[in-house]
């Protein structure tokens, strides 16, 4: 069972964070047109330094090239999925009410797990497709390490305009022994 990728959006529509451990590059889309470039961006930083833990902090200014063979860029990856979630969400709000939620869906090649904060923070795993529900793996995530972590750090911002201050060492180390964790 494997682990993709795990994405914060903040109430901004913003994603503010990204953590990604294994290529998904058997079902990212792919761009029509753009510059092919020899940096993976999962691997860059904002300032286009690179990673060595292997997650993102986008900024507003962030130039990341698309990936090699008109791959997206990370940027607009996660686009994509706050763009299927909203989409999803929303659906799922018109269809049943506004006491159901959206917890996940499911393709050929991943998962997609969903968990909305009371502060509409939005957590987003994607995993293999054979995972069970993760939404309370998510809503741990949330409470153990980003409250923890981040929320309760006295010098992190209090909005995180560009993922500043979510990219916390603490965070960073929990949420990746959490998830090895969960993949063995």
């Amino acid at each position: 069972m494997t682990i993709y990728s795990f994405y914060i959006f903040d109430r901004h529509c913003e994603c503010i964070y990204i953590k990604q451990w294994h290529q998904q590059d058997k079902f990212r889309p792919t761009s029509s047109a753009g510059p092919s470039g020899t940096d993976s961006p999962a691997s860059l930083t904002g300032d286009g330094k690179r990673s060595s833990a292997g997650s993102t902090l986008l900024r507003s200014n962030d130039t990341n090239p698309s990936r090699p063979g008109g791959r997206l860029s990370v940027q607009d990856d996660a686009k994509l999925i706050f763009g299927v979630v909203f989409s999803l969400r929303n659906m799922v709000r018109k269809l049943s009410g506004p006491e159901d939620s959206f917890i996940s869906y499911r393709t050929g090649a991943y998962k997609l797990h969903y968990y909305e904060t009371p502060t509409n923070l939005k957590f987003v795993l994607l995993t293999d497709v054979k995972m069970n529900n993760l939404r309370v793996v998510l809503h741990q995530i949330y409470v153990n390490l980003y409250v923890e972590f981040v929320v309760k750090n006295p010098l992190s911002p209090v909005e995180h305009h560009g993922g500043e201050g979510v990219a916390v060492e603490l965070f960073e180390m929990g949420l990746d022994g959490f998830i090895r964790t969960i993949q063995d």
